[in-house]
């Protein structure tokens, strides 16, 4: 991965409203590879005071967005399939692993797993992405 793709990424997840709201942090990041954590804190729980889906959901869609946009073209999501195997613990940190196993010309195939700090299975997410092979408008002030 380019090294200037790679900080321009960091960069904008820093600066990311969605991502600063739910405290989401790029950890890594290489072509159709993203990495990204985020703490499990109270105002994320649901009627139960268990994790809301939705939170979760936030996680794995910011993995999503990184690793397949991490060309530096613009994709965007045609589906995401969520399956949420367990709840973690108050306080505990998820971490969202999402790896490209497909890719052709117009769509891409990623896995998106997320764990929490005790190495147990959260839940697990199959997507698909749109690849419009545009560049992303900060990738083009990147480039100058």
């Amino acid at each position: 991965m380019d090294p200037m793709v790679r900080e321009a990424f960091f960069k904008q997840v820093e600066m990311e409203p969605f991502a600063k709201k739910f405290a989401l942090s790029l950890l890594d990041i290489k072509d159709g590879y993203s990495l990204v954590k985020m703490s499990f804190t109270p105002d994320m729980e649901n009627l139960f005071g268990k994790a809301h889906g939705g939170a979760i959901f936030a996680l794995v869609d910011e993995a999503f967005e990184i690793a397949s946009n991490s060309d530096g073209n613009i994709a965007v999501a045609l589906s995401m399939s969520l399956t949420y195997l367990s709840s973690p613990s108050p306080g505990s940190t998820l971490v969202a692993e999402a790896k490209e196993i497909s890719q052709d010309v117009e769509t891409a195939v990623y896995e998106i797993k997320v764990t929490d700090d005790k190495d147990r299975s959260i839940a697990i997410c199959q997507a698909i992405a749109y690849r419009t092979m545009k560049p992303h408008s900060f990738m083009k002030r990147t480039m100058k």
